[in-house]
């Protein structure tokens, strides 16, 4: 595996949250910043195997909106 794909959303109660595809990671923080550090320190401990350990985290950012359609 070279990549491994984070869902980032931004939490209800602020700050970010993180959830790996296909893998059980889990991770958030305050800030941008801090979440991408969360995201190495969360992959570097779930694959201790350096062989196995994926190259990259690509980060998508899901942003959710609601738009009234009342006239």
């Amino acid at each position: 595996m070279n990549e491994i794909i984070f869902l980032v959303e931004e939490a209800a109660e602020g700050g970010y949250t993180a959830k790996a595809l296909d893998e059980g990671i889990f991770t958030e923080a305050e800030s941008m910043d801090e979440l991408k550090a969360n995201i190495r320190e969360a992959v570097l401990c779930h694959f201790e195997d350096e062989t196995t350990r994926p190259k990259m985290a690509r980060i998508h950012f899901v942003k959710e909106e609601t738009i009234s359609l009342a006239g």
